[in-house]
């Protein structure tokens, strides 16, 4: 198992359906400070914000999250990055070659900045499969039980080779259409823990025609021969994309205040 963690979070005002979303007020803290403080509670490892403009990283040292949690000081840093970088990905890579360039962290998890409600027990699940080392990239999913987000191509599904009873399994394919047999289907979970290298690699690849098409990023890492293993998790995270969503999460953490 990875025994030097970091936690990646990276964040940009320039959401098409949501612009400004890092920044939006859920109970009186900024969403991003939600997720930084949900990171922290998993207790996997320190925590660094990819921030692709001054007002996130503003708002993330305003909200001292460390002392909101109870950790020790400077378990949260911020990284500026480029905002022209083309993805959550090489955000991520930017800001640990920023914060890590000594190499002391073996694995990278690359947590998204719109999950406010997130379970912190869920981030550690994630790093489950890196305990066999053919393993490149680990990520997350739950079994879809309603035929209607089987069918709905906002909904990514993995597809997986997973034996019986087991809680982990290889990722083979990644569609948005409904997938073929009779199931179980699963709702691919965008968390990724990378090892180090495998993170450094998948950077430095070009996309893949797969990757375009469907829209998938993950599609470049299987196209490439990479290996990425899935743990299976009880339920699916709410991700903020629209004011709905946005509604929905402020509901939720109104019942948890």
């Amino acid at each position: 198992m990875p025994d030097r963690p970091l936690i990646v979070i990276p964040a940009r005002l320039a959401a098409t359906r949501l612009p400004g979303k890092p920044l939006a007020d859920l109970a009186g803290m900024p969403m991003i400070v939600h997720v930084a403080a949900s990171a922290l509670k998993a207790r996997v490892g320190p925590v660094v914000v990819a921030a692709a403009e001054p007002a996130i990283a503003e708002a993330v040292e305003r909200a001292d999250v460390a002392r909101l949690v109870g950790a020790p000081e400077g378990a949260v840093t911020v990284a500026l990055t480029d905002p022209a970088l083309p993805s959550g990905s090489d955000r991520v890579w930017a800001a640990v070659q920023t914060i890590d360039p000594e190499g002391r962290h073996d694995v990278i998890v690359n947590l998204q900045g719109d999950m406010p409600t997130l379970d912190p027990k869920v981030i550690g699940e994630v790093l489950a499969p890196l305990a066999d080392p053919a393993v490149d990239i680990a990520t997350l999913v739950a079994e879809i039980r309603d035929p209607a987000e089987r069918d709905n191509p906002n909904v990514v599904k993995a597809i997986l080779e997973l034996g019986p009873g087991a809680h982990i399994g290889r990722a083979v394919d990644f569609v948005r259409t409904p997938p073929p047999g009779p199931g179980p289907y699963w709702h691919h979970i965008g968390i990724y823990a990378y090892r180090r290298a495998a993170l450094a690699r998948f950077v430095a690849l070009p996309q893949s025609a797969r990757e375009i098409e469907r829209k998938l990023e993950q599609m470049r890492a299987l196209d490439a021969g990479m290996r990425i293993d899935a743990a299976v998790v009880d339920t699916v995270p709410l991700g903020v994309d629209t004011p709905a969503d946005l509604d929905r999460a402020r509901a939720l953490l109104r019942r948890k205040a």
